[in-house]
């Protein structure tokens, strides 16, 4: 194996970024002073007053995020408007002057408290860019500032799985660009809160690259290390909301982690991809936009090639100015839950005989990838870059189907691949691919089968496998 690609295999996820690959699906909850007058972004002028839910109700929240199967809740704590939904010290443009509760209330306790009740992990979003605060632009001043933000939320709200950055800048009140002290922020993050990962402008995962919920063929998790910088750099990062930035795609860098990706890409890092987009055209409520919920089949489409494509899905969920998401986006959400289990619910594989072409040693066999344990997986041996696992079922199954898992704890390995049916004796190959990582959901038209054959044709060093399931679309 080429020096590049055994350097490659060494790359492996943290503990914290391992956890939140296995949340999956999640919510990003855009709410603030914007719903209030009905924009995108916010200036930093706005009275606080105007900010004043009448029916907030976060419970309401978790049991829609649960509806669909979402696993954790992020909220926008403060956006670019500086705006913050907890009573901060350090400014007064915060719901401390708000007209809810008199003032009295704390949004972002509310909210870490209902998903900690109803079972859901929360995160935050908290803007570096500020159009209140009058310190920003003066690069060192405003950064005290920030930091002093991010131990309020980072010591008052109990564990946070996420702190969510995007790269908006801007201009302070003095015309000077405000320089962003990342380093500082990132260790204050891992010092407060050591296991919550670090999004998007951070080191723990990236930006698929659009907000449009496009995603690429194959997602790698392993890429080059520059990556990490490429979305803090102010000079790249969005400055006006001009209404097509959410729905903007590009594919100038559609192979971040392919062989001839990484060949002299210098070293490599752990950064896994995040799909984010919302369940209507922004972020944030608009009554114009009742009507324009995303499709149940749109939903599916992007959970299928984000969950089903290596990486994660961070759907946005825009609450109303009574505090509360929409019918129309509940409904949405459980409908999508009900499409979810019905399509994945039940692994017909469970019970099949399954064999492979070689195996390790007895705590490696193939029957391990039918294991809801995680920590067990099927490997062959050292130097084996080409391996096959047949299931053999018990009686011939429709599947419609076909979910694979490496064991990314070992890296990510696997470049190629095809599953295949035996009929009349002989193997018909209906499927082919490339990149698996965390999860590979492979979906073709119906088939009949007695047995499947899944061929490892390429990999980075031995394969790993910690999960094959085979699954039908029941009727709902």
């Amino acid at each position: 194996m080429d020096n590049f690609l055994s350097e490659a295999v060494r790359v492996r996820p943290s503990a914290r970024q391992l956890a939140w690959q296995q949340m999956e699906f999640y919510a990003f909850v855009h709410f603030g002073m914007n719903t209030f007058t009905n924009r995108e972004w916010g200036t930093g002028t706005e009275n606080p007053k105007l900010f004043n839910p009448t029916e907030f109700d976060p419970n309401q929240w978790v049991a829609a995020c649960k509806s669909a199967g979402m696993t954790g809740l992020i909220l926008t704590c403060k956006h670019h408007d500086g705006f913050c939904l907890w009573p901060s010290a350090l400014t007064d443009h915060c719901v401390r002057n708000s007209g809810w509760k008199n003032g009295t209330g704390d949004i972002v306790r509310e909210v870490a408290d209902a998903c900690r009740e109803g079972g859901i992990k929360f995160g935050v979003y908290v803007s570096p860019w500020d159009r209140h605060e009058t310190s920003y632009g003066d690069s060192p001043t405003y950064n005290r500032f920030f930091v002093g933000q991010l131990e309020e939320l980072l010591t008052s709200y109990g564990r946070v799985f996420c702190v969510w950055f995007d790269g908006a800048c801007g201009e302070g009140p003095n015309g000077s660009r405000q320089v962003y002290d990342w380093d500082t922020y990132y260790a204050t993050i891992r010092r407060l809160q050591p296991d919550a990962v670090i999004s998007v402008c951070g080191p723990d995962a990236r930006w698929c690259g659009n907000e449009a919920g496009r995603c690429r063929k194959n997602e790698w998790s392993v890429v080059p290390a520059l990556l990490r910088d490429v979305e803090k750099v102010a000079e790249k990062s969005q400055k006006v909301d001009d209404g097509q930035f959410s729905r903007r795609v590009t594919s100038a860098d559609e192979d971040l982690g392919s062989r001839d990706a990484i060949r002299n890409a210098g070293p490599l890092v752990w950064y896994p991809a995040e799909v984010n987009t919302s369940i209507r055209p922004g972020w944030f409520y608009h009554s114009e936009d009742d009507q324009r919920v995303r499709s149940l089949t749109e939903l599916l489409e992007i959970y299928y090639q984000s969950v089903g494509g290596n990486s994660n899905f961070l759907l946005g969920i825009p609450p109303d100015v009574r505090g509360r998401f929409r019918e129309s986006d509940t409904s949405r959400l459980a409908e999508l839950g009900v499409a979810l289990r019905a399509a994945l619910g039940r692994n017909l594989a469970a019970s099949a005989m399954v064999s492979a072409t070689e195996s390790l040693d007895e705590a490696h066999q193939p029957c391990n990838v039918l294991s809801s344990n995680s920590d067990i997986f099927w490997r062959p041996y050292d130097g084996t870059e080409r391996a096959s696992i047949t299931l053999q079922f018990t009686e011939e199954q429709v599947v419609d189907k076909v979910i694979l898992m490496e064991y990314i704890a070992l890296g990510q390995r696997i470049e190629s691949f095809t599953l295949a049916r035996e009929e009349n004796g002989l193997w018909t190959i209906f499927f082919a691919g490339e990149v698996v990582g965390y999860k590979r959901v492979c979906r073709f038209e119906p088939i009949r089968a007695s047995s499947l054959r899944i061929d490892v044709n390429a990999s980075r060093g031995f394969p790993t496998l910690a999960l094959v399931g085979a699954y039908r679309t029941e009727s709902c």
